[in-house]
């Protein structure tokens, strides 16, 4: 059965540790998994650490990237999605894509014969949490036990992602956001559930601070997602108290590590001080998407890892 990387929990915690080690040792010595393959990367959103990691990153597998921009193909032209899946698949050894609903890339998913990669949808975006876990692992020693605070828009991909992903390295994973912006209650159902089997937790609170309280990790977001810009919402005041300032990371732990995946409106969800200070790791988290999407890559179409071994908490692609 080809696997797929749409969703944080399709990959069970073992997995999970599997690609975090590879991705590791791969900061040193990459290997030429790829060669001879080739890579669709396919960008219905815009992109710079995505573009660039995955492009760079196939290279240096020894990989042929093929970039696609879905306004110059028929993808920006009507054709089906299901269609253009099955005539990628006789031409790639593995599709990445960057899109906007979870249903278009699950339709992807679903008429591909290669593995499909969600390089960020509306609901997810699993390839950055593969990051941001590697930091944690490089600045906290490990991931299980530790805990991961998350404030700000908590209805989004991010918000989504820290929680599967979170509870499947065996994190206590809370977050925070004002009324109106909480978690898919699946979502949180399904982490949960998962957490319930690593040993970890999740939360889902009201007040930053209790959220924050001695946490490991202070994670943030942009208060707009791509897309949200014309909504009509007011996406600025509900947020001001969740805003990642000193206050708020003087009750971390001393420390505490701070997280934000870019790009970042300073001066909004986050401060100069604090994303320029000594807590943060988000210029080492950028450069951790290139190593952890080698990692995925090698593992789920190189060859690194075994491909029909699921465990008790496979996902559900």
């Amino acid at each position: 059965m080809t696997r797929h990387f749409l969703r944080d929990d399709d990959l069970n915690p073992a997995e999970q540790a599997a690609v975090l080690d590879l991705a590791a040792s791969m900061k040193a010595e990459s290997g030429r998994p790829l060669a001879g393959k080739s890579v669709a990367v396919i960008f219905e959103k815009q992109s710079l650490r995505t573009r660039v990691s995955f492009d760079v990153g196939i290279a240096q597998l020894g990989g042929h990237p093929v970039m696609i921009d879905a306004q110059a193909t028929h993808f920006g032209r009507g054709e089906t999605i299901t269609d253009a899946a099955r005539v990628l698949s006789r031409y790639v050894d593995a599709i990445v894509i960057r899109t906007f609903s979870d249903d278009r890339l699950a339709a992807l998913a679903a008429a591909a014969t290669v593995p499909v990669i969600n390089a960020l949808t509306d609901g997810f975006h699993p390839c950055q949490l593969l990051a941001d876990l590697l930091t944690v692992r490089e600045r906290c020693g490990g991931t299980a036990g530790r805990t991961l605070a998350y404030v700000g828009d908590a209805a989004n991909n991010m918000s989504h992602s820290y929680l599967l992903a979170g509870a499947t390295a065996g994190m206590h994973v809370r977050v925070a956001g004002p009324f109106g912006h909480d978690p898919d209650p699946a979502v949180v159902s399904r982490a949960a559930e998962v957490a319930a089997w690593t040993g970890g937790s999740v939360q889902v609170l009201r007040d930053p601070y209790e959220a924050v309280e001695a946490a490991h990790v202070v994670a943030t977001d942009a208060w707009t997602s791509m897309g949200q810009e014309a909504d009509g919402r007011d996406r600025h005041t509900p947020f001001r108290p969740y805003q990642v300032n000193k206050d708020l990371l003087a009750a971390a732990r001393p420390d505490a590590v701070v997280l934000h995946c870019l790009p970042a409106h300073r001066g909004e969800e986050i401060t100069d001080e604090v994303m320029d200070g000594a807590h943060s790791a988000v210029f080492d988290q950028a450069e951790n998407r290139l190593h952890a999407q080698k990692a995925l890559l090698a593992w789920l179409v190189g060859g690194a890892g075994s491909a029909d071994q699921r465990g008790p908490l496979g996902g559900a692609s």
